[in-house]
């Protein structure tokens, strides 16, 4: 059967779901740098030229996808937080709690992560202002919301919490990238041990950063 377009809003969405589908389950299986639109047009059954007319590019569609395993992080955090995070005492015991949620809960999303990394360099690259726009609008509601979480547990941090939040989200990415590298980095620190001071654990990495950088806004702020 040949392509049909879609003629209603809820067709047309349901075309769109099964995109950001497809993307999503790409994410699973290789890294963003390998998601291509070809591949992508073939899963959901559709010409690229028809995939073109839900979105402008596979860079939309990638930050789409990012903004969406964005929120469903953020109410994975908000509730580890919840468990986690003591709700009084000493500010340096909430923030190592904080960093360690953070950490844990980041590592185990590891599509996330590699979005994040891309994100500036790659995503917002080949898509129009309108479509920057949308993305930077949702992302703002994004990190208002992780905000408000980080100031429940630190209610320190009072106006420079949404700020705090954007700076930990591009660390992350930016540690995912170290975290994940190459054999040939692999095999340098076996002939030499020394240079493993460049090998990266995603999950040691982030809690002390994390860390660092929380405690460095309150210590200012003070």
């Amino acid at each position: 059967m040949g392509f049909q377009r879609a003629r209603s809003a809820e067709q047309r969405q349901q075309r769109r779901e099964a995109i950001l589908a497809a993307a999503e389950a790409m994410l699973g299986e290789m890294d963003v740098a390998a998601v291509t639109l070809s591949e992508l047009s073939r899963r959901v059954g559709l010409a690229k030229s028809n995939v073109l007319r839900y979105f402008e590019s596979r860079e939309e569609v990638l930050l789409e996808v990012l903004m969406r395993a964005a929120g469903e992080w953020i109410v994975e955090f908000e509730s580890e937080c919840r468990a986690d995070v003591p709700a009084g005492g000493p500010s340096a015991a909430r923030v190592d709690a904080v960093a360690d949620v953070f950490a844990r809960v980041a590592a185990a999303r590891p599509e996330l992560l590699d979005l994040l990394s891309a994100q500036a360099g790659v995503l917002e690259r080949n898509v129009s202002t309108d479509a920057i726009v949308r993305f930077k609008r949702s992302a703002l509601v994004a990190i208002d919301a992780m905000a408000a979480v980080l100031t429940r547990a630190l209610p320190e941090l009072g106006d420079r919490a949404r700020e705090t939040c954007s700076l930990l989200l591009t660390l992350a990415g930016a540690l995912y990238v170290q975290a994940e590298q190459s054999r040939g980095c692999e095999s340098a620190y076996l002939v030499d041990p020394t240079l493993a001071v460049f090998r990266v654990d995603l999950i040691p990495a982030l809690r002390e950063s994390v860390a660092v950088v929380l405690a460095g806004v309150l210590a200012r702020g003070d």
